[in-house]
This record gives C-alpha cells, sequence and structure tokens, in this order.
C-alpha cells in the first residue's frame, strides 16, 4: 500500500504541471457559468437556473478531468513503456489503476470546490451548509464512475484511437446528462439512463429540498460497477502485452 500511495503522490505531482488539464477541469466550468449561469431567467429540475448550472458546471468540470485527460494520458503511458516498466517493480499489479483513480479523486476536488463557491458568492446561491456538502460529496463520487472508464478506454486503446473515443463518449453523457442544458421529452427521458444525469438530478434534488429517489443512488454505484468492471476487462486483456 505504501508503494502504490508514494506512486499516486509522484503522479499527484506530474499532473499538476498540466496546465492543459486544469484548464478543462477548472477554468472551462468557471467561464461556463460566469457567462451563462447568472444571465438565464429561468428554472430547471425545479430550482432557479443558476443553481442547476452550478452543479452543472461541478459535474462538468470533475467528468472532463476525470475522463478526457486521463484516458489520453493512460494510453500513451502504456505505448511509452511506462506501465511496463512499473510491472518491473515490486509494486502491486493493480498499483497503477489505483494510482490513476486516486490521482483524479484529488484533482477533482478543486473543480468542484471553485465551482461552488462561484455559485454561492457570485451566482447568490443560499444553501444550508449540509447540502453544500451533500452536492460536492455526490459530484466528487461521480466523478470516480469516469476515472474507471478512463482506465478501461487508455488501457485498451491506443493513443491515436483514445481520442475520438473518449470524445463520444465525453458528448454523448455530456449532452445527454444535462450538463450544458436541461433536456425534457423524449430526450430528457433518454438522458436519465446517464450517470450525468443521476449526479445532476441528485444535486438539483437536494437544492430542492425534496426526497431523493433511491433508485438514482443505486444507478450511480450500478454505473460505477459496469465501468470498473470493464476497467478489469481491459487492464487484464493487456496484461501480457504491456
Amino acid at each position: 500500500m505504501a508503494g502504490t500511495l508514494a506512486l499516486t503522490r509522484a503522479e499527484l505531482m506530474r499532473l499538476t504541471r498540466n496546465r492543459r488539464y486544469f484548464i478543462f477541469t477548472v477554468a472551462l466550468p468557471v467561464v461556463f457559468y460566469l457567462l451563462i449561469g447568472k444571465q438565464v431567467k429561468t428554472t430547471a429540475y425545479g430550482i432557479p437556473f443558476g443553481a442547476y448550472y452550478m452543479v452543472a458546471m461541478a459535474i462538468f468540470g470533475a467528468f472532463s478531468g476525470a475522463l478526457n485527460g486521463n484516458a489520453q494520458r493512460i494510453s500513451q503511458e502504456k505505448k511509452d513503456g511506462w506501465i511496463r516498466q512499473l510491472r518491473l517493480t515490486p509494486l502491486p499489479a493493480n498499483a497503477y489503476v489505483i494510482s490513476k483513480v486516486l490521482v483524479s479523486m484529488a484533482t477533482t476536488i478543486p473543480s468542484i470546490v471553485i465551482v461552488l463557491l462561484l455559485g454561492r458568492f457570485y451566482g447568490n446561491v443560499h444553501l444550508p451548509l449540509w447540502e453544500w456538502f451533500a452536492i460536492a460529496v455526490t459530484v466528487w463520487f461521480g466523478s470516480t464512475i469516469f476515472a474507471a472508464l478512463a482506465v478501461a478506454i487508455g488501457y485498451r486503446y491506443n493513443p491515436d484511437q483514445v481520442q475520438p473515443i473518449s470524445l463520444v463518449a465525453y458528448f454523448i453523457f455530456a449532452i445527454f446528462g444535462g450538463l450544458w442544458f436541461p433536456l425534457t421529452g423524449f430526450l430528457g427521458k433518454v438522458g436519465e439512463f446517464t450517470p450525468t444525469y443521476d449526479t445532476v438530478k441528485i444535486g438539483t434534488d437536494v437544492i430542492e429540498n425534496v426526497s431523493v429517489p433511491v433508485g438514482l443512488a443505486i444507478g450511480l454505484v450500478v454505473w460505477l460497477g459496469i465501468f470498473a468492471a470493464l476497467a478489469t476487462a481491459s487492464v487484464r486483456a493487456t496484461a501480457e502485452t504491456v
């Protein structure tokens, strides 16, 4: 375990110097919220649009960082032989995967915190303290789902294949999950089967002070199980080639 944590710290230090990563995880959701959060005067999912958009942008930043950046880096490191080098060390076989998920969980925190603070002090979203914590934890947990998906894609495919695959997944989950705008009608019904929608709806239900359906929480756990299984399958399938 000590070796895995040491690898995690090294990965974290390396990632903090990656400006592109923080542009997509922090800068973009902040800019979108500043441009749109207070300008739209309507409601979404039963709450003011500014409060909904705060939740959506917090998820957007965490989700983008967990999926897009991680998948590309994992695939490139596999190609460069970094994973093979780690296999020659005394580290456990799963140390690399665990470290990637832990790093993703750590680096999504700034995005979540900054967007929520922006919602409070710029968007005038006023909530009890426990609701802020509930939303932050929900978004944070949701990001781990896509960290697992990033491992599945990055381990399975080459770098030139990873980018289009991760972008397709990114747009599907972002659009149908209601991260850029709330969906209604048929598209809204389709979106209800995505983990991004589950995360948004839990956050907006907390703000609306209504009971959060148990099915939403179960949905997140199920999606995590699916992507974790895909990640495990990808790692095992490529065990002899990396």
